[in-house]
């Protein structure tokens, strides 16, 4: 039996409780709890942030995408996420099979 993430998350200051299930509900937990300082697929790893925020922003959640440079033996740049949103959590983290 697989255990699925579901989360229900209202964008206020009026909008209609949803339902958030798996991987798209882990990510909106992680954005709502990083606040200002957003996510990168580098401090909170996951195989498809891109994907998740794209399906999050579906649902109607505003999310900046901010470029940064980093260095190393693999220059290059990723990908900042930050919720602008304000959301309230009103069910978190309930597990269902």
């Amino acid at each position: 039996m697989i255990k699925r993430l579901i989360i229900t998350a209202r964008i206020l200051p009026d909008g209609a409780p949803t339902k958030v299930v798996g991987r798209d509900a882990w990510a909106l937990q992680n954005l709502v709890k990083a606040g200002e300082g957003g996510c990168t697929p580098i401090d909170h790893p996951g195989p498809r942030w891109s994907h998740y925020v794209f399906k999050l922003r579906r649902f109607g959640f505003t999310i900046q995408t901010l470029d940064e440079a980093h260095g190393g033996p693999f220059p290059g740049s990723h990908a900042r996420y930050v919720l602008r949103s304000e959301v309230e959590i009103l069910d978190n983290g309930k597990e269902a099979a």
